[in-house]
């Protein structure tokens, strides 16, 4: 580790994302219409490469269509009851899965019965050909498809649409997807020991920032890495850097990261620099701030210090800046 190396920023990979076909604007819903979602098409679409998915269309059924229902048994009907698309839904899950395993996450269209991944409305079973009117039995239901795709691939980031309308959900799903996409990126290279150790020195303070035991569990299969087959090495690296990225970490665990970050600048800041990022720092562990203020802050120094290990740090620029996450408070 050289402290005086020059500052050189990683690039950003470009994450390849399953959507729901209607949130980019597909005329593709139950009613003809579409569910364009703006931050999807209008901003993160710059950054990554979309493969589109709707899975009512792809078993035939067309749009305008019948309003399907999820059964308690399972079961998805239309609502008159005429029509079981169960076995189609799940078949055309089981092509689709080995095509979807290869992607770094998947944005789905919430309150879906196919695609919806929380709460959605369970209708009592009846007997074939019976209606489904009345109200739902419950509201513990998840959509068909995406039910069997979370079973299958229960490591592949996937949120709802609707709540990528949370600031904070929003920046943790997109700072998964850029993650997954240089894990991948990094594994499909002619990778070995020596740059697995380099891929995961960049990532030390991302990983603490969100599972502090999951990084100790990175470094130590890092530490064994020149002994071990590639096979294994990368398939548990993988599990560990997945897991530890799909923990949100809160207010004290980003400032802890802080800190640690703070600690390779600190000798060379003088007091009163050091004073203002421990303001920062604070301010934003108390919620007061937003994370963009003390990151803008240590990103400064570290470059302008000329501290090659730290400008390095994917915590300090995990996704492109133009997407305007971290600013929440």
């Amino acid at each position: 580790m050289n402290a005086r190396a020059p500052a050189v920023r990683q690039g950003h990979p470009r994450p390849r994302l399953a959507v729901s076909s209607c949130l980019l604007g597909a005329p593709v819903r139950y009613n003809g219409g579409h569910s364009r979602d703006r931050f999807l098409t209008d901003r993160l679409s710059r950054h990554v490469d979309w493969v589109p998915v709707c899975p009512e269309m792809e078993i035939g059924l067309g749009a305008p269509r019948p309003t399907l229902r999820l059964l308690t048994d399972g079961r998805l009907v239309t609502k008159d009851g005429t029509a079981d698309h169960t076995a189609a839904m799940t078949g055309l899950a089981d092509g689709r899965i080995p095509l979807l395993e290869g992607l770094d996450g998947y944005v789905l269209k919430s309150r879906s019965p196919s695609c919806g991944l929380l709460g959605l409305p369970r209708y009592a079973s009846g007997r074939p050909g019976e209606r489904t009117d009345g109200q739902p039995v419950d509201r513990r239901g998840r959509g068909l498809f995406a039910a069997l795709v979370r079973d299958a691939l229960p490591d592949l980031p996937a949120e709802e649409d609707g709540r990528l309308n949370d600031p904070m959900l929003r920046e943790h799903f997109v700072e998964r997807v850029f993650a997954q996409a240089r894990l991948r990126e990094f594994f499909a290279g002619g990778w070995r020991p020596g740059d697995l150790v380099e891929f995961h020195g960049r990532h030390k303070m991302q990983l603490l920032a969100h599972a502090p035991d999951a990084y100790r569990e990175t470094g130590r299969i890092v530490a064994r890495a020149g002994a071990r087959e590639p096979a294994e090495l990368e398939a548990d690296y993988r599990r560990a850097f997945t897991a530890a990225l799909a923990v949100r970490g809160g207010r004290g665990r980003h400032a802890n990261a802080l800190q640690h970050v703070l600690g390779f600048v600190s000798d060379r800041l003088d007091p009163a620099r050091r004073h203002d990022i421990l303001v920062a720092i604070e301010s934003y562990r108390l919620g007061q701030a937003p994370l963009s203020v003390p990151i803008a802050l240590l990103r400064h120094h570290a470059e302008g210090e000329e501290f090659g290990y730290l400008s390095q740090q994917t915590y300090l620029d995990p996704f492109p800046a133009d997407l305007l996450l971290r600013h929440h408070l």
